[in-house]
């Protein structure tokens, strides 16, 4: 038991001498505040609905860092953005401009909820039709008003 102890002594002096102080995430905490702000307004193009900036992805690491190296080359955060739209399309900003190869990106939802709801209206309207277009005959009236006649002597 003693012997244990000791070894275990040992393994924890050994484990906290090779610890050592965590490096620090980033080099130039400046390039990494407008990282954040650029990435943040970018889209992961594997995930496509993360920011660069909350994506885990390979191919984001990889944006992120060329992001950081263009920072670092003194381009400003437009030059930036147009880089990234010039090599992957307005696709990777989250908010694209409205022009006329966009427009399906800012109308499409909203033409769909028009489609579903004017499916949904026509599909009630022909439903309704269909219910008031049943007539009797006069035999199926006299018996209709007869059953009705003879529940309600019933109920009294």
């Amino acid at each position: 038991m003693m012997r244990m102890a000791v070894a275990l002594a040992a393994l924890l002096m050994a484990i906290s001498g090779a610890a050592r102080e965590a490096a620090p995430l980033a080099e130039d905490p400046q390039v990494e505040a407008r990282l954040n702000v650029i990435a943040d307004e970018l889209r992961c193009l594997v995930c496509q609905n993360e920011s660069l900036m909350a994506s885990r992805a390979d191919l984001a690491m990889d944006l992120k860092r060329q992001v950081r190296e263009q920072i670092r080359a003194g381009k400003s955060d437009d030059q930036i953005r147009d880089y990234m739209v010039q090599r992957y399309g307005d696709f990777v900003l989250y908010r694209p401009p409205l022009k006329g190869s966009t427009w399906l990106l800012w109308l499409g939802p909203f033409l769909l909820l028009a489609a579903g709801c004017a499916i949904v209206w026509i599909f009630v309207r022909r439903r309704r039709a269909a219910q008031g277009a049943v007539t009797l005959s006069a035999d199926d009236e006299a018996r209709a008003e007869a059953l009705l006649a003879r529940g309600d002597d019933r109920s009294r």
